[in-house]
């Protein structure tokens, strides 16, 4: 079972629409008492400090800690995964999810910002999660802030535009990817099906 978080996110029903796709019948959630088991999806388009704002007010944050600490898989997704981390310079003073201690940072100049559009991505270490994603594969991204590359345990894949960025993130039974799987067709929705089967 694929549950989607309903938090007034933005991209809620085109990933509705990609685990459809890929044969799955997944549940929006529109507050933690729908919740009733299985995976948890967190969408998202927008700023980082709204994101908070509204999970908060939904009583999801409590929830998702809880979820995770039971193991179940979450996946985070643009906005999505960068709440995953402390804080962004987008919203200075807001608490992320901080399931990552590391803060999304602003792209610095030198390139178009926001990034927007098709790009490569390069693994950095085999995972579930990348399975038969080939390195080079291209995404589409649409954003101005950005997960630092790390040499930390938590990256599976980097990207460059402006910086080198994070891409995809793991730890334990949490993951996020930066660009949109459900708007980049072959590579994405083979990230979404291994998402489905972890």
């Amino acid at each position: 079972m694929i549950n989607i978080v309903d938090y007034e996110g933005g991209n809620l029903f085109s990933v509705v629409k990609a685990f459809e796709y890929l044969g799955e019948q997944p549940q929006i959630i529109t507050s933690p008492e729908a919740y009733q088991t299985g995976k948890i999806v967190i969408p998202g388009v927008g700023d980082f400090g709204d994101a908070m704002g509204e999970l908060n007010a939904r009583h999801f944050t409590q929830f998702i800690h809880e979820k995770a600490a039971e193991g179940v898989e979450i996946l985070g997704i643009c906005v999505g995964a960068q709440i995953l981390f402390q804080g962004s310079e987008e919203s200075p003073g807001i608490a992320g999810l901080s399931f990552f201690k590391e803060s999304v940072r602003y792209f610095a100049p030198g390139g178009k910002i926001p990034h927007m559009g098709w790009n490569t991505l390069k693994i950095k270490r085999q995972n579930p999660l990348v399975v038969d994603v080939d390195d080079g594969g291209y995404v589409y991204f649409a954003h101005s802030y950005f997960i630092p590359a790390a040499m930390a345990d938590y990256e599976l894949a980097h990207c460059e535009h402006n910086n080198l960025f994070t891409a995809i993130i793991n730890r334990d039974n949490i993951y996020g990817v930066q660009f949109h799987p459900e708007k980049s067709q072959k590579v994405g929705m083979q990230i979404m099906k291994n998402f489905i089967e972890l």
